[in-house]
């Protein structure tokens, strides 16, 4: 588990929120990516986000679960690194990737139809690993476990 830290931004300070972790993978092409990814699921989590983050790990991401599916509008604010994400529907299928989302832009990056969660990861993940639409995330949130 991550540790909360302080955090003082224009003279205020604010606790930063603690994210569970949990394995996760992706079924892609025949291969299984494994991750270990921190799990945003209330909303204080989820608008905090990877924000504020200066690197993330090739092995590591973050998991934004909502409560049932819906279009999902995800930003870049506070962001000081480029993010690959993963729209995931209930099933676990994904559903769109926006590679190498910029950095601190406020540009909406929508899931584009109902979807469940995003996963985000090190930018340039996808390409990396030739994920694409219609991979399998394996995690019990989907119960693809």
């Amino acid at each position: 588990m991550v540790a909360a830290a302080s955090l003082v931004l224009a003279g205020g300070a604010f606790a930063l929120e603690s994210f569970p972790t949990a394995p996760l993978a992706i079924s892609s092409a025949g291969q299984t990516h494994r991750f270990t990814v921190e799990l945003a699921v209330t909303r204080a989590q989820r608008a905090q986000g990877l924000m504020w983050r200066r690197r993330l790990e090739a092995d590591r991401g973050m998991l934004f679960l909502y409560p049932r599916e819906r279009i999902i509008q995800m930003w870049m604010r506070n962001t000081l690194i480029p993010l690959d994400m993963l729209f995931i529907d209930r099933k676990g299928t994904v559903v769109r990737i926006k590679e190498r989302a910029v950095p601190g832009t406020e540009r909406a990056i929508s899931s584009g139809g109902r979807a469940r969660a995003v996963l985000e990861l090190r930018g340039g993940t996808v390409s990396r690993l030739g994920l694409r639409p219609g991979d399998k995330v394996l995690h019990e949130a989907f119960g693809t476990r």
